[in-house]
């Protein structure tokens, strides 16, 4: 909860009250909850992305494995081999 003495005052336009509205979870949730949801939400959308998948990190360690045994192409030789 927060302290109301510590509040300040922002202006927002109409249009952007209308859609903060939109996430209120109920009548009364104070926007300041609301921002605060939000804000939680990207920080959990943001940490996750940092977070690779089990798919991904297999990939990763074939791709190491492929360079360490040589099953490489420099772009001169990917360019050859396509006419490019």
């Amino acid at each position: 909860m927060f302290i109301l003495s510590d509040n300040t005052t922002i202006q927002i336009p109409v249009r952007l009250k209308r859609e903060l509205n939109s996430f209120k979870d109920y009548a009364k949730e104070t926007y300041a909850e609301v921002i605060r949801r939000l804000i939680e939400l990207a920080r959990e959308n943001e940490e996750s992305k940092m977070e690779l998948s089990e798919e991904t990190i297999r990939g990763l360690k074939e791709a190491e494995d492929d360079i360490r045994k040589g099953r490489v192409y420099t772009t001169a030789q990917v360019k050859k081999e396509l006419g490019l």
